[in-house]
């Protein structure tokens, strides 16, 4: 009997879902018809076409090239002004500190990122003003030429990547190049300036986030020492240790004394 009942259900539900799908594909065909307007129909898509063709004239092959290394520059761009900036001690310092504190992903990365590109703008702000001044904007009244602007426009990032290199760091790379030493900063290539100067930035947020780390360690060392007296050796220290290590962080006022900090150093 039961077999019967699903011999004689299986051709109706096929015919219910010939019927369901039949009725979905005339209201899709309706719903096309009511959404394309009546003059859809003329409408002409445009062609694209990208031509190579050949000049007689060098100064357009002159030109073309000044282009692509100016699109070259310009893609490497962030890179550059990255290495150059205070921005690479700002963001290692502000990273330590979320993972001293073992938030994890508080504050998240966009602000962090976000605000070290603004301490980035505000500490760099009067090096950028010199390039301005020296270089883009004579440039632009066609005072000096390119080579001029990208010299002068070079010197107050040399300076201030000068202040904060170490001699230690510079010298490894002459060491390794067997260059002989310049008797004045000006005789430094800036491929060498720019290495030795990240090296030096490194070891100086190392530093800071060594001093940073050193309270919040301590209060976890606290922490597991007493639950290990209290015998609760099943239960993490850290859930224990966060809550501590902000509201330290938060009664020291920590944020400002670290980013007050951090500009000082520059």
């Amino acid at each position: 009997m039961e077999g019967v009942l699903r011999n004689g259900l299986r051709p109706t539900a096929v015919i219910m879902m010939n019927r369901a799908g039949a009725v979905l594909a005339l209201i899709f065909v309706l719903v096309l018809l009511i959404s394309v307007p009546a003059g859809a129909q003329d409408f002409e898509i445009p062609e694209i076409s990208l031509e190579v063709e050949g000049t007689e004239d060098g100064e357009g092959l002159v030109t073309t090239l000044q282009i692509l290394l100016l699109l070259t520059v310009l893609s490497l761009a962030p890179a550059i002004l990255i290495m150059v900036t205070s921005f690479t001690r700002i963001i290692i310092v502000l990273s330590m500190i979320r993972n001293a504190l073992a938030t994890r992903t508080m504050p998240p990365n966009q602000v962090l990122i976000g605000l070290a590109l603004f301490l980035t703008v505000f500490i760099m702000a009067p090096v950028w003003q010199g390039v301005l001044d020296d270089a883009v904007t004579p440039y632009l009244n066609e005072d000096i030429g390119t080579e001029e602007m990208v010299e002068e426009g070079l010197e107050p990032v040399r300076g201030f990547m000068f202040e904060q290199v170490r001699e230690r760091d510079l010298s490894l790379f002459y060491d390794m190049t067997e260059m002989e030493r310049p008797e004045v900063e000006e005789d430094v290539p800036t491929y060498l300036l720019i290495p030795a100067f990240v090296m030096s930035e490194l070891k100086t947020a190392f530093i800071i986030g060594f001093i940073i780390y050193i309270p919040f360690v301590m209060i976890d060392m606290v922490v597991a020492s007493i639950l290990m007296s209290m015998g609760m050796l099943m239960l993490p220290p850290v859930m224990i240790s966060l809550p501590f290590k902000i509201m330290l962080f938060v009664l020291v006022d920590g944020w400002y004394l670290v980013i007050e900090s951090l500009i000082r150093t520059f």
